[in-house]
């Protein structure tokens, strides 16, 4: 546990020096003596821990005095228009009518410039990750109020200080974006299209959201019914779906191949990073895979809830390189969620037991309760809402996930190769899709399924 009291000091450091700039002149000589007072007290235990943990403290205070608050786009806010040439760095993501595109900039009015801005723009033309464009409009300050949320502060967070609403747009090149993300990125859109093609809506939506992340062609109705029925988190990927779906291959990986030879790690490691990979690899995405896989390797070594120490300097680690993760919800669930399976799963598996179900059954749900109870808090939290249906819908619609990731996954490759065969293949699919959409909209349509 010393690690994780070492771990949670430099966290809580970081959190405190958000909110209190401590001067190095001050934290300095503080540090110094706190280290020097546990080589002196070395022998006794307690103290030298305390001081150890109060220097980490002070360090993380000084690491989040070092974020930078600001980058050069700011001064050209309000300055009239201005032409900005960047790079599309994250994947674009369509909202109704209009498209988000995060754009790193390289020069603004032909003088070269570093920052990062957020673009709303029209759905079409469409825009790719890695694409050059040159965008001529007004820069603005994002509001700090957008129906009661810092909106502000959230894109600080995220490294993002200024915004362009609607500007004019010209593509002067392609392709200038990181690899392997320009080929993963353009994977997943080729098998996107597959999906779209393979099934009718909204079944082919709901795969492409559920396999690939990509949820903007989901219907807002039946995006609702999912928010009602408490299973919108089954639809996001993030921490708490991959804690989940990695918790169902691990129970069914291990009824196949039994835990004598690690066939049943590899096969679940393999796959959480296949689907990580499909996911299109973005920093929240890569961040709930490294947790999750921490969970699975303390599993593997016969130590699950020492997994919590492993747990705690992974994000200690994660926090001291960004210190802005720290406020971001992907991030705070993603650890919630694979603590809960680290502290509560155990305790559902011994419950479980009790009523001679079969292992691979008791498993999968006893993971997945602990993973939606740990996140509960956050949910209620973040979203505002309360769905009073969501444990009973969700442990209903479970044992049709892994289907509908491995049969999308098979029709998103197969159509590939050749579209009728995937065609074919995706009434499968459609099965299971359909039987989740029945099963939500059932529960969502009941009289006060959620209060929010």
């Amino acid at each position: 546990m010393t690690l994780v009291y070492l771990s949670l000091a430099l966290i809580i450091g970081i959190y405190f020096g958000s909110y209190l700039q401590l001067p190095i002149t001050i934290a300095l000589p503080i540090i110094a003596s706190a280290l020097l007072i546990s080589i002196l007290w070395r022998k006794n235990r307690p103290m030298l821990l305390a001081g150890i943990c109060i220097a980490l403290f002070l360090c993380g205070a000084l690491r989040y005095g070092t974020v930078a608050t600001g980058d050069a786009l700011q001064p050209y806010i309000g300055k009239g228009t201005v032409s900005i040439t960047g790079v599309v760095v994250e994947e674009p993501e369509p909202v109704d009518s209009s498209t988000k595109l995060v754009l790193s900039a390289r020069d603004i009015n032909g003088q070269e410039i570093a920052g990062t801005l957020l673009i709303r723009t029209t759905r079409y033309p469409l825009y790719e990750y890695g694409d050059l464009l040159e965008i001529t409009g007004e820069l603005e300050e994002p509001p700090n109020d957008l129906n009661g949320f810092d909106y502000g502060a959230y894109l600080a967070h995220h490294g993002i200080y200024s915004t362009m609403y609607y500007p004019d747009i010209e593509r002067e090149g392609s392709g200038q974006g990181q690899q392997p993300f320009q080929a993963i990125y353009s994977f997943r859109h080729q098998m996107g299209e597959v999906l779209g093609t393979s099934l009718t809506e909204p079944q082919s939506s709901l795969a492409q959201g559920i396999l690939l992340g990509l949820r903007h062609n989901i219907p807002s109705s039946l995006f609702e019914d999912f928010r009602d029925s408490g299973t919108a988190h089954l639809l996001a990927i993030s921490g708490l779906h991959m804690a989940i779906v990695t918790a169902i291959l691990l129970s069914i990986a291990v009824w196949l191949f039994g835990r004598r030879r690690p066939t049943y790690f590899i096969v679940t490691l393999g796959t959480l990073w296949g689907y990580a990979a499909l996911a299109g690899m973005s920093p929240s995405v890569m961040r709930a895979a490294i947790m999750v896989s921490l969970f699975l390797f303390g599993t593997y070594l016969g130590r699950q809830r020492n997994g919590i120490t492993a747990l705690a300097f992974a994000a200690a680690i994660m926090v001291a390189i960004d210190p802005q993760i720290l406020w971001q919800v992907s991030f705070q669930m993603s650890f919630a969620a694979v603590l809960g399976l680290i502290l509560l799963t155990p305790t559902f598996q011994q419950w479980g037991r009790t009523t001679r179900a079969p292992t691979i059954v008791v498993d999968s749900f006893a993971y997945s309760l602990g993973a939606i109870l740990a996140t509960l808090p956050f949910i209620v939290y973040y979203f505002g809402y309360v769905s009073l249906v969501g444990l009973p819908a969700t442990f209903i619609v479970l044992p049709a996930l892994p289907a509908i990731i491995i049969f999308s996954a098979v029709v998103g490759v197969t159509g590939l190769i050749f579209l009728p065969f995937a065609q074919v293949r995706g009434w499968i699919d459609w099965l299971f899709l359909e039987y989740r959409i029945v099963v939500v909209q059932g529960f969502a349509r009941m009289p006060w399924s959620s209060l929010g």
